[in-house]
């Protein structure tokens, strides 16, 4: 009797398991989700499809070697800030803080990236140095980061472009892994194994009119820009040669048969050289 109920109930078993496979495929057709997570001040549920992330580039992580090449190329230095936009696993901004003593904050849109970032970040002893929060990097606000490592796509970096030039102080670093940045020429570029590092130094902005002084004489300086190239005149006379690295420029004026190079930094309203001053006009 007992050997012939034992085939009965591994038939029925079975018959349960089977139920509760087909249950669970019903009520989860696109496999298990990622447990839920407290939203952070910039939660948008349009960012989420049947609660999971909707990601505008997959994740990819960078090999250890693109990393250090990024790192070294940002000539990163203890306590700049890193803004690592689409962060992954964490790995770029923990080396930033763990060999270069860097701090900084991580973000990306996937919960289950926050995550295993943070742990990341605790078992590298970084974890008060580092922030990961999941939001959305076009809405993350960029002004204070000295440095901004990217992993993107083309297109997701020519919609950051604007903001980048807009809102980050001149002589910050943007370094990206493989694309660039469209018709903004990069001041750095470099081959890594099978990979393609970007570099550009955020220049600052010049456009407009200037009164320039120089042996007790004023002149009008009249300056063109598109990203760090500057043209323009002086008094009339072509400036040429013009470019900008962060908050340097330099530029010649010919004139009377010689040459005037001008070289100086540039202060919010002023520019200053050896023997010359410059002030937007008003």
């Amino acid at each position: 009797m007992a050997s012939r109920s034992l085939p009965r109930a591994a038939l029925a078993l079975a018959g349960i398991v089977a139920a509760g496979v087909l249950l669970y495929f019903l009520l989860f057709p696109q496999g298990p989700r990622t447990p839920a997570v407290q939203p952070g001040p910039d939660f948008d549920p349009g960012q989420f499809v049947q609660g999971r992330p909707r990601l505008d580039v997959p994740y990819i992580a960078s090999d250890l070697r693109v990393v250090d090449a990024m790192l070294a190329m940002a000539a990163i230095r203890p306590g700049d800030y890193v803004l690592d936009l689409g962060s992954g696993d964490g790995r770029i901004l923990i080396a930033a803080a763990r060999s270069n003593g860097a701090r900084g904050l991580g973000v990306d849109i996937d919960p289950a990236r926050i995550r295993e970032s943070n742990l990341n970040a605790r078992d590298a002893g970084v974890a008060n140095r580092v922030t990961f929060r999941r939001q959305d990097l076009f809405q993350t606000p960029l002004a204070e980061a000295d440095v901004v490592t990217l992993y993107l796509l083309p297109e997701i970096n020519l919609r950051l472009r604007p903001r980048i030039l807009n809102e980050m102080r001149a002589g910050t670093r943007v370094v990206s892994h493989d694309y660039d940045m469209g018709d903004w020429r990069w001041d750095e570029r470099r081959r890594v194994d099978n990979a393609m590092i970007y570099m550009w130094i955020v220049p600052a902005r010049v456009t407009g009119a200037w009164t320039l002084t120089e042996n007790g004489r004023s002149q009008t300086l009249a300056l063109t820009q598109e990203y760090q190239t500057v043209g323009g005149t002086l008094d009339g006379v072509r400036v040429e040669q013009g470019r900008l690295t962060g908050d340097q420029i330099r530029f010649i004026v010919r004139r009377g048969g010689g040459r005037r190079i001008y070289e100086g930094r540039i202060s919010g309203t002023t520019m200053a050289g050896e023997g010359w001053r410059a002030a937007r006009a008003p």
